[in-house]
This record gives C-alpha cells, structure tokens and sequence, in this order.
C-alpha cells in the first residue's frame, strides 16, 4: 500500500462521475466502481457508496468506511454504525429519514497480521473523492446535512472550520447546490474510543447534537 511519503498521483474522481443530469443514487453508486480518482481503489475490497432513501431530507457524512463496511459494502454497519442508529433513534430520527455516505469511499487502512488497522484518509484523498458527495448533494437535495467528524467536515466545509467549536450548531452553508442548514458533531467512532469513564457523557452529547438536526426536520 502506498504510504504518505510515495505521495501517488491522485487525478480525482471526476472523470468517473456520470455527467447525465439525470443519473440517480443507483448510476452514481455503479459507476463509481470503476473509480481510480486515488490509490485507495486498490487494496480496499470494494467501493462503499451509500445507503438510505434517495430522495431523504437529513443526509449524514462520515469519514470512510472501515473494515466491516469495506467487507459488506454498505456504510455504517460496523459498531460505529449501530452506535449510530441507537443513537438516531434516540434523538428521534427514524432511519427512513436520511441518507448515509462518506467523505472517501473506499477503507485505507494498514495490514496489523492479519488485521487491517485503520488510518485516516489525508486531504490529497478527501479531495479526489469530492466530486462524488458534490454529485450526491445535487441528487439527493437534502434540507439538512449531518456532519460526522472532522474528515467530512473538511470535504463539507474546508479547512477552517473546527467541530470543536461550532459542533450542535445550527449553520446556514452555501453548497454548490444551494443553501443546507448544517449541523456538525463527532463521528461515532471517536465516542467507542471513549474511556469507559467517559463514555456515557460523549455518547449523550452526539445524542443531544443530533437531536438539534432532528429539530431542524420536525421545523
């Protein structure tokens, strides 16, 4: 697997974004199995596009799948995932209501033996993979959008932007696409890495941040 340091050619995955107008979820999630925008594509078991309604009012961005997700090839079905959901429905949005995807599509990790650790994608991989969540933004046409984590929030909203300090907020951003009101929290993981101590208090806070953006639904 390419390190940091090899520094690989990353083109982008625009040349694999369907320029049909018309294409839908289902046309973005085939077409971007023949993705190579980055170096990703190769050692992941497969691309992981999406799940959820096409047409959801909430859409949700994490960061990348990992290793369950790479291996199933839906987002969000490993323990982060079902975190995720106990803690959806706690704040009151059913799962129907949203559409789940990440910033980068495909695991980067690092063979452990015969475990694959994760490493986070950097920005040269955001970037390349932005023209599908920009694709997707326009099909989906979300009123609200969930930011989960810092990966999703630089792909969302650039660099400056600080979950630490603007998180549970509700924001006015201008996307290519139009005006979505943004709320931004944690991703799920990071509360899983909690010390246990903590634990219960990280998970009410990403509960009390989501319910801001069920608000914003029931509104």
């Amino acid at each position: 697997m390419a390190t940091r340091t090899d520094r690989p050619a990353r083109p982008g995955a625009q040349e694999w974004v369907p320029d049909d107008p018309q294409a839908g979820v289902p046309d973005l999630k085939q077409a971007a199995t023949e993705c190579r925008g980055c170096e990703l594509w190769e050692p992941a078991t497969q691309v992981v596009f999406s799940a959820g309604r096409a047409d959801a009012p909430m859409m949700l961005v994490g960061e990348q799948p990992g290793d369950v997700e790479d291996q199933r090839g839906i987002p969000f079905v490993g323990p982060a995932g079902k975190l995720l959901q106990d803690c959806l429905q706690e704040a009151g949005i059913g799962r129907d209501a949203v559409y789940v995807t990440n910033a980068v599509k495909h695991f980067r990790y690092t063979p452990r033996g015969k475990r694959r650790i994760h490493e986070k994608p950097d920005a040269g991989h955001v970037n390349a993979c932005r023209p599908w969540l920009t694709r997707e933004l326009e099909v989906v046409d979300p009123d609200v959008v969930v930011i989960l984590g810092a990966t999703a929030a630089l792909s969302l909203m650039g660099r400056d932007f600080r979950i630490t300090k603007q998180r549970g907020e509700v924001i006015e951003h201008e996307f290519a696409t139009g005006v979505k009101q943004v709320v931004a929290t944690v991703h799920p993981s990071s509360i899983l890495r909690t010390p246990p101590e903590e634990r219960a208090a990280a998970r009410a806070g990403f509960v009390a941040d989501l319910t801001v953006a069920a608000a914003l639904l029931k509104g």
